[in-house]
């Protein structure tokens, strides 16, 4: 069965704020739409992501193995959105993912984008 990612973005501007109730009541619809695609069998697997302030980037100089290491924090370029989490989607097709990630609470508040995974067990 083809798999699907669908990654979450929300505004950067917005991301982590809001009140514990307005925090809570977002983690309900997640957990509600965990349950109904956990049962339905179309998950895969998904994580949420801290906050781009805990990342860091890394680059490789020279673009090749062995060159010179640079590390920045933060995300590699400022955005007005941020990839907060992503499911893994076990659909049947493009359709049906996209009937799946329209009910992600992401999509209500930011965006989803839903990618096709390359399936490195049946070639490319």
């Amino acid at each position: 069965m083809p798999r699907y990612a669908a990654l979450i973005y929300e505004a950067a501007a917005t991301a982590g704020t809001g009140t514990p109730e307005d925090w809570a009541k977002v983690m309900a619809e997640y957990t509600d739409f965990g349950a109904t695609a956990g049962a339905a069998g179309v998950i895969g697997g998904g994580e949420a992501l801290q906050p781009t302030g805990t990342a860091t980037t890394v680059r490789v100089m020279g673009g090749a193995k062995g060159g010179e290491v640079v590390t920045a924090d933060g995300p590699f370029a400022e955005t007005k959105e941020v990839l907060g989490g992503f499911y893994l989607l076990d659909c049947s097709d493009l359709d049906e993912a996209l009937k799946w990630a329209a009910q992600i609470p992401g999509a209500w508040y930011g965006k989803v984008e839903v990618r096709p995974v390359i399936d490195f067990s049946q070639g490319m």
